[in-house]
């Protein structure tokens, strides 16, 4: 016999020492809650800081300043702090972000196209497990 292939999913859940394995790392950075309307909004055009947060909506202050150093950390964001007064800083998609924003898109569009099976399935699902219902 050969030699079993450890499958991507095992592969990304083992990790030599104690941390999550890297590659895992960075997909739960860019495909996190924040960090899927980041890469999405910043496909778009660079942003300020408060513009972002009103574009995206819903995200505190303290979570979108962590996804964008997160993110800038894995090189997918970059932050331009322009020596003025005040102050102003944008951010933007590096190279390496403009390619993990295609790739969140695709799956954003998937999502809006097939939205109607999804509620359909969820519907499904509920009515199966009404208590009394068939099934």
């Amino acid at each position: 016999m050969g030699v079993s292939k450890v499958s991507k999913v095992r592969e990304w859940t083992m990790s030599p020492g104690e941390g999550l394995c890297p590659q895992r790392l960075v997909l739960e950075h860019v495909t996190s809650r924040w960090g899927v309307l980041v890469l999405l909004a910043l496909s778009e055009r660079s942003f300020r800081f408060s513009e972002l947060r009103r574009e995206i909506g819903g995200v505190s202050e303290k979570m979108l300043t962590q996804t964008l150093q997160t993110l800038e950390r894995d090189g997918v964001v970059h932050r331009d702090a322009k020596p003025v007064i005040p102050p102003r800083v944008d951010y933007s998609l590096t190279a390496l972000g403009r390619e993990a924003a295609e790739q969140v898109r695709a799956l954003a569009e998937w999502t809006e196209r097939r939205l109607d099976a999804v509620v359909e399935a969820r519907e499904r699902y509920d009515e199966a497990r009404v208590p009394g219902s068939a099934g």
